[in-house]
């Protein structure tokens, strides 16, 4: 069976009718849907990459000596992971591309299982799938306590839901995945966003015990640094599971451009950009949440992360429906799986302008609530 057969279809092409309908709003759609950046690359990114833009060879697939020694200390400084070497870490093609290939370049198929969350990015499932393995969604260790997976799948804060998990939540996950001779991946691309709660690291001593076996973190530069546009992301754990990778990774040529690899040596290096990112988000959060809280919207977790995570009392399509009649579009949870179904997400990822524009339309629609 081809693998395009065995995968659901594109979730964001229901979004056409919705979509089109909030760009016709007299002042303009406020796209609410998609976490990607609009706030501009750090000027010393910027600089970064076009110093190493005569770059004619091909680049390394494990990443620059400067590249792997900048991870190395990000991830000492950042999240105290200690005990991580050159050989646990590999920068990838954005961190999507990374979760979408891992069951298949850990060599899983048909007959095994990948547990993912209950509510979660699609593309966990979409990489099981692709391999022929079966996803199997869950909230708690107790329960897929009978299964042996080849892969465990945690993502913190969450993306749809901005849940944090404290560190003994996360230390059962990583207890499970060992008692049964399963990776355990651990999405942590929204880490530097945390709002009411503090995310903390599967490969921090206080979750890992120090020992990072068994253990990989998908890491990106996307949101911390707004280098969606360059595709630049690392993976980070354990040797024995990465440098395998590496070398399949070598194979099919999944490589990071040096220029691009080139910049994300100085951004990982700087922490100022991103707590001007910070503040930025910060105050798109408030903003929309306290028009949303007065228009009787449910805010549920959404404790970190970029999106904010709400219910209307009513399906999520139905919701999605009202809000493109104001122009704001926003994702439907059931694209996150079945449990999401009454909920949409709500991106902070617009200009300061557009996330005004939609607080006071939603302000105006609903304005008994309050």
């Amino acid at each position: 069976m081809p693998a395009a057969d065995r995968l659901p279809d594109f979730p964001w092409d229901t979004l056409a009718a919705a979509a089109e309908r909030a760009r016709a709003h007299p002042d303009g759609i406020c796209d609410l849907s998609v976490g990607t950046p609009v706030d501009p690359v750090p000027e010393i990114g910027q600089a970064a990459l076009r110093a190493a833009a005569d770059s004619p060879g091909y680049p390394q697939v494990w990443g620059s000596e400067a590249l792997r020694q900048a991870i190395l200390a990000y991830l000492s400084h950042r999240w105290g992971v200690v005990g991580l070497s050159q050989q646990g870490v590999c920068p990838v093609v954005g961190a999507k591309e990374a979760i979408a290939w891992l069951p298949t370049l850990l060599g899983l198929g048909p007959g095994d299982q990948v547990v993912i969350p209950a509510v979660a990015y699609p593309t966990y499932a979409v990489g099981a799938l692709m391999a022929g393995a079966e996803p199997v969604p869950a909230d708690r260790p107790d329960q897929v306590a009978r299964l042996r997976p080849g892969l465990v799948w945690v993502n913190w804060p969450s993306n749809p839901t901005g849940a944090v998990a404290d560190a003994e939540s996360v230390r059962a996950w990583v207890e499970y995945a060992r008692q049964r001779g399963a990776v355990l991946a651990s999405d942590e691309c929204y880490g530097e966003f945390g709002w009411t709660a503090e995310p903390v690291s599967a490969l921090d001593p206080a979750v890992a015990g120090g020992d990072l076996s068994g253990l990989v973190g998908l890491f990106s530069l996307s949101k911390r640094s707004n280098l969606a546009g360059y595709r630049a992301g690392f993976m980070a754990g354990d040797p024995a599971v990465v440098q395998p990778l590496v070398a399949l990774r070598k194979h099919l040529g999944l490589m990071v451009a040096a220029p691009v690899q080139a910049a994300m040596v100085a951004l990982l290096g700087d922490q100022d950009h991103v707590e001007r990112q910070r503040r930025r988000y910060a105050a798109r959060r408030d903003r929309l949440q306290a028009a949303l809280g007065q228009a009787g919207f449910q805010i549920e977790r959404s404790e970190a992360g970029l999106y904010l995570w709400a219910s209307q009392g009513r399906t999520g399509r139905a919701t999605v429906e009202a809000l493109a009649e104001l122009g704001l579009l926003v994702a439907p949870g059931d694209f996150y799986g079945p449990a999401g179904a009454d909920y949409v997400r709500i991106a902070l990822t617009a200009t300061d302008e557009r996330i005004e524009a939609a607080a006071r339309r939603i302000e105006a629609a609903w304005p008994a609530a309050g």
